[in-house]
């Protein structure tokens, strides 16, 4: 059996089987599953495409309805090796898994959890380092530019806005705004 790397990227998962011939329907998370003949499941085991139509595949493994059946439920990966380079500004999901994520001032937030679309856009989750001892909690935060200005893979780390320091910030700038117009530096 084939060693399988730490860095999977999940592409498909087996939601069943389809006819009787070995088939399996996929749940797909990518558009592209075609350019990638072999996958692998979380425990090694390694399945090549002999057929792809849409949502539906065989494998080359898989020779029986039973055998297909029995795949339900199986997440289907490749290694992060095999996806093809990003541009300037695109990262992977499982690129920023585990980034350190770090405030405006350099300070450590915690550790990029997950990614998840709900239908609006990407959201981060971050686990919170524990401050006194108690556990953790997790943050959630758009992963939009205004929340995540700096993402350095290489660095592996994230600077977030977090929302009170922006508020702060905001709050900070109204006040200065305020002020400045009371002493009628400004005017209208």
């Amino acid at each position: 059996m084939e060693s399988v790397t730490t860095r999977n990227v999940l592409l498909a998962a087996v939601i069943g089987a389809h006819g009787l011939k070995g088939e399996v329907k996929l749940k797909l998370f990518t558009g592209e599953l075609a350019r990638y003949p072999r996958l692998h499941a979380k425990d090694g085991r390694v399945f090549s495409v002999k057929a792809l139509r849409g949502e539906v595949a065989s494998f080359a493994e898989v020779a029986d309805r039973s055998a297909a059946e029995a795949l339900k439920g199986v997440e289907l990966f490749v290694d992060r090796e095999a996806l093809p380079a990003t541009e300037e500004g695109e990262f992977y999901h499982a690129d920023l898994i585990g980034l350190t994520a770090m405030d405006e001032a350099d300070r450590e937030i915690g550790t990029i959890q997950a990614i998840h679309n709900y239908g609006a856009g990407d959201v981060i989750e971050i686990a919170r380092a524990s401050v006194d001892g108690r556990g953790s909690d997790t943050v959630m935060l758009p992963f939009a530019r205004d929340f995540v200005p700096v993402v350095d893979i290489a660095a592996g780390r994230v600077v977030v806005a977090v929302p009170e320091d922006k508020e702060a910030q905001e709050g900070e700038a109204q006040e200065g705004e305020a002020q400045e117009g009371e002493e009628g530096d400004y005017v209208e």
